[in-house]
């Protein structure tokens, strides 16, 4: 007895992806974030947190605070990092700023916000 070849398969040929080969990139079925879905974690609940957490306390002196703290505990590293941090913000709106004023105006000004600095990091300046 001889066994007679059998024929091949016929595949499909399909213009539709398969659902079950994987797919790169593109849009798929439930893919993605639900329609009216909310960030978890938004700005303006984190400094509510920190606020109702610091008794009411404001981020910013809770940032001047630490400041302050790792100053005296001579945490050169940590104090290094909320110098940029702080600077980074300052130079960034100071940048900003064009100034016309007469040498006399930008004296009172230099003073005005180094006592304004002082009052708010507690450190008297001579």
């Amino acid at each position: 007895m001889t066994k007679e070849p059998k024929e091949p398969k016929k595949q499909k040929i399909s213009t539709k992806a398969e659902p079950n080969l994987k797919s790169h990139g593109g849009w798929r079925p439930g893919c993605g974030r639900k329609p009216g879905s909310k960030d978890a974690i938004t700005i303006g609940g984190l400094l509510e947190q920190v606020f109702t957490q610091a008794n009411g306390r404001d981020y910013e002196e809770l940032l001047i605070e630490d400041f302050m703290k790792s100053r005296m505990n001579n945490d050169t590293a940590t104090t290094i990092k909320y110098h940029n941090l702080i600077l980074s913000k300052v130079m960034n709106s100071l940048a900003k700023v064009e100034v016309t004023d007469s040498a006399d105006a930008i004296a009172a000004k230099q003073a005005a916000f180094a006592e304004a600095l002082s009052k708010l990091t507690g450190v008297k300046n001579d």
